[in-house]
């Protein structure tokens, strides 16, 4: 499902215009970014969590070239189910 389908989709289930939920849907993904890039996590209970997690400093090789890299400490972006939404992904196997 795109952006695109979920704009669709609440403009059909609730009457607004497409234009709208498009602008509202857009707000949203970007207070989450803007809330993970100053290092503030996201809790939408029933849904899940968009969290920071913090990655080590690492040694990597480059096999290739025979090499070896330092991959330095850096946050990543994650989200988190929440147990209810993973419970009911789970009962919907076929």
């Amino acid at each position: 499902m795109t952006k695109a389908d979920i704009v669709n989709e609440i403009s059909k289930n609730t009457g607004i215009e497409k234009i709208t939920v498009q602008k509202t849907v857009e707000a949203f993904m970007e207070a989450v970014k803007d809330s993970l890039v100053t290092n503030k996590n996201v809790y939408l209970r029933g849904f899940g969590s968009f969290i920071i997690k913090k990655r080590a400093k690492k040694t990597a090789r480059n096999i290739s070239k025979n090499t070896t890299l330092i991959i330095p400490a850096h946050n990543i972006p994650s989200f988190k189910p929440a147990k209810t939404f993973v419970n009911k992904v789970k009962a919907n196997v076929k």
